[in-house]
């Protein structure tokens, strides 16, 4: 068993290494990948010429995520984005869906934690049609009551699934008690009561108060040149008008001063563990010497070296990964993965052991070039279709990166040291100040044994 898991590791780590290399041999970034401009009414336009195909996509980004939601009416944001192409005042929802599927399009639209989209993609020749109808549902929303209600109904749904799939009530409760009272304690689809208490007129307002262009930037990739996407684009949205944005900003959570643990008893065989603690915002410098420590430790699959640990040598998990959720606001540093009840102690035990022995030895110097390799290579793959390029390009816009961030992040990556990724790795992991939680059968599971995490106040559920 052990053999088999070490030659996975190993054809993965190859395939990875391939893989980064054959795509930084064919590709490369020189300057900025895109033209912007302001238009009249304060709206960002960022165009990517591609006349390879004749697909254009596009995408509106508002900053009116569910970290907007008021405090009582969670899921407003959501709810608001969702139920934005469900009809206006000149047509119904059906006509819509209908008018694009007709040519081969696509129009979706949806929120996250710190912005809304409007996605939509059609073929070069049916842009002014696309153009006409996303400037209808961004100026003429009805917001009809039961498409609300049926809304309503379906995030509800999608709550009392989440609440049956373990993993999700991990997640759920690791945010809620990190984050406390921060939006980003909360699901983007929102909570039962803060559903409940959305009402008709809520949403309207959330829409007007948001939904400016001036809040707003429109990324375009396809066989179409900035010129003649700013003359389109501001011939359909010339009515969009802008206005004053209070944009909240929520106070910080409190750091964590001591381990804690959150335990939900479930009649499950396998517990679902989260390690972690509050990270970084997106905007820290320390991101891309993190992104090197994280790869290494566990966010690069087979090669980290929890998967090493924790899977190949101790066979304690199929799976373990970390992650820093870095947003507009400081987000979290999780360790997650599922092993068998019994096996819950163990594996807490070598992630904090694991950690320590990061903390006070760092990195070799090739775990560090293989990092940087994988890294640097498979960038290029974030931008290989016109989809994924237009949602890089509106996370750089959303997040200041610049238009010259495919450039800059190969360089980023690889001034990056061993000596700077042990400073961050000490710096940003805290494994004498963390948020266990752990979903699963408590009574077999027993972490209380656990001497690392002894004292700790915990609860169940």
């Amino acid at each position: 068993m052990k053999a088999e898991s070490m030659k996975t590791k190993v054809l993965a780590m190859l395939l990875s290494l391939a893989l980064a290399q054959s795509v930084t041999a064919t590709t490369s970034f020189s300057g900025e990948i895109a033209r912007k401009t302001t238009l009249p009414n304060g709206l960002t336009l960022i165009v990517a010429e591609r006349p390879q195909l004749p697909t254009i996509h596009l995408q509106v980004v508002v900053r009116a995520g569910a970290a907007a939601d008021p405090a009582g009416r969670e899921g407003l944001a959501n709810l608001t984005a969702e139920t934005l192409l469900q009809g206006t005042r000149t047509q119904e929802a059906q006509t819509i869906s209908r008018r694009i599927e007709a040519v081969g399009g696509s129009l979706n639209s949806g929120a996250d934690l710190d912005f809304a989209t409007v996605s939509l993609a059609v073929l070069k020749k049916d842009l002014a049609l696309g153009l006409e109808i996303l400037a209808d549902v961004l100026l003429n929303p009805l917001f009809a009551a039961p498409e609300l209600a049926r809304k309503v109904d379906e995030m509800k749904a999608r709550l009392q699934r989440m609440d049956e799939d373990p993993r999700q009530v991990a997640q759920l409760a690791f945010a809620q008690k990190i984050f406390g009272s921060h939006p980003y304690a909360r699901p983007v689809e929102g909570t039962l009561a803060g559903l409940a208490a959305v009402q008709r007129q809520q949403v309207l307002d959330f829409f007007r108060e948001f939904y400016r262009p001036n809040n707003a930037a429109l990324t375009l990739v396809g066989q179409i040149s900035l010129e003649e996407a700013q003359n389109l684009v501001t011939q359909a949205l010339e009515n969009w008008k802008p206005g004053p944005v209070q944009r909240p900003s929520p106070a910080a959570p409190p750091e964590l001063s001591r381990p804690q643990m959150v335990k939900i008893d479930r009649p499950i065989s396998q517990a679902n563990l989260i390690w972690g603690h509050l990270g970084i915002a997106r905007s820290n410098p320390d991101f891309y010497a993190l992104q090197v420590m994280n790869y290494i430790l566990g966010g690069g699959g087979f090669v980290s070296r929890l998967m090493d640990q924790i899977r190949d040598n101790l066979g304690l998990t199929y799976s373990i990964y970390s992650h820093f959720n870095a947003l507009e606001y400081p987000g979290s540093f999780i360790i997650s993965l599922e092993t068998k009840n019994q096996n819950g102690n163990r594996a807490v035990a070598e992630i904090l052991k694991e950690m320590r022995r990061y903390l006070e030895k760092g990195v070799t110097e090739t775990e560090l070039a293989e990092a940087k390799a994988y890294l640097t290579g498979s960038f290029p793959l974030r931008m290989d279709t016109n989809a994924k390029t237009v949602r890089l390009l509106s996370a750089m816009e959303i997040y200041g990166l610049g238009l010259d961030y495919p450039e800059k992040y190969p360089q980023w990556i690889n001034r990056i040291s061993a000596e700077e990724v042990l400073r961050v790795a000490r710096k940003y992991l805290h494994p004498d100040r963390f948020l266990l939680v752990v979903v699963g059968d408590q009574g077999e599971i027993g972490l209380e044994d656990i001497s690392e995490i002894r004292g700790q106040k915990s609860e169940v559920r």
